[in-house]
């Protein structure tokens, strides 16, 4: 027997030698259960979706995508969707930046008014949405102060129609666009503020030429996110929204084709195309924070 077969730690040893010759590091092996997950939850799902939506009953190989966008009842439920998604997501960033930034620091009642802030994000889609028709609907509360105090001689139509899902959006989304912002700001030195602030410079110059290009990258990142988020737009869409006309989104069009019309490949199609136009801004944000970043570094790298 040779000396490598009689020592278990010299094989062991041996092996790892091998694998480092190779840029292999054995610890990378754990990763394995993690990566078998991904491929069987989400790569062959999205795999399998993708080749479905080639293989329709008519129409040849792009017959799916030649449906979707023929039809322009299937077709307009893009701008729909990019119509509350886009603003939802704008709002919700914008309005988290100035109570982030002012909440970065230490204060008394911090944890709870953080709290406060983040409730929504427990309370999930369809609480939210019941809660938009209690409040905002045509005998809630809102609209029964307004016409108790003289304001409006009827009701204001707030829900079942774009307004409704559109604060349902900024309701949820808002949540976690906060928390990403302030733990980005959280993340920037106060240093950097403070040897401004000694050279003269305002509040207003700190943040644009200081806090703001390196909040940049957050503000992108948090955008995309919280994009992604409101597209994806199902339940408000359907509770507090008009499914069938002004907040008809793309993903009420996929569940139509796949469980009303048992059309499974239009509906993996629609879900490629929902996919496809998400990349695409999410590209655009990251491209004009490039763009950004580059200008307020006088394009240094």
């Amino acid at each position: 027997m040779t000396a490598t077969a009689d020592n278990p730690a010299t094989t062991r040893l041996a092996l790892r030698h091998r694998l480092a010759e190779r840029g292999i590091d054995r610890q990378l092996l754990l990763l394995a259960p993690a990566l078998l997950a991904v491929l069987v939850l989400f790569v062959y799902p999205f795999a399998y979706g993708v080749g479905l939506s080639f293989q329709p009953s008519h129409g040849g190989t792009l017959g799916a995508y030649r449906d979707f966008f023929s039809d322009a009842y299937q077709r307009d439920t893009i701008w729909t969707t990019l119509r509350l998604s886009l603003p939802a997501a704008l709002l919700n960033v914008a309005a988290s930046v100035p109570i982030a930034y002012r909440m970065r620091g230490r204060f008394r009642g911090k944890r709870i008014l953080t709290t406060v802030l983040v409730v929504p994000i427990t309370l999930g889609t369809v609480l939210t949405a019941e809660g938009l028709l209690n409040f905002l609907g045509p005998t809630g509360w809102f609209n029964r102060v307004l016409m108790g105090i003289g304001l409006t001689d009827g009701p204001l139509r707030l829900t079942n129609n774009y307004w409704g899902v559109f604060f349902s959006l900024v309701i949820t989304g808002f949540p976690f666009a906060f928390l990403l912002i302030l733990s980005y700001l959280s993340g920037i030195d106060p240093t950097l503020e403070r040897a401004a602030a000694t050279l003269g410079a305002g509040w207003w110059q700190r943040f644009r030429r200081i806090t703001l290009p390196l909040l940049a990258p957050g503000l992108a990142t948090t955008f995309c996110l919280t994009f992604v988020l409101a597209f994806s737009v199902f339940p408000s869409a359907v509770l507090v929204g008009d499914p069938a006309g002004t907040t008809r989104v793309i993903s009420i069009a996929a569940y139509h084709a796949a469980y009303e019309v048992y059309d499974y490949s239009l509906a993996s199609a629609i879900a490629v195309v929902m996919g496809v136009v998400e990349l695409l801004v999410v590209a655009i944000v990251l491209g004009v924070r490039t763009l950004f970043y580059t200008g307020s570094t006088g394009g240094k790298g």
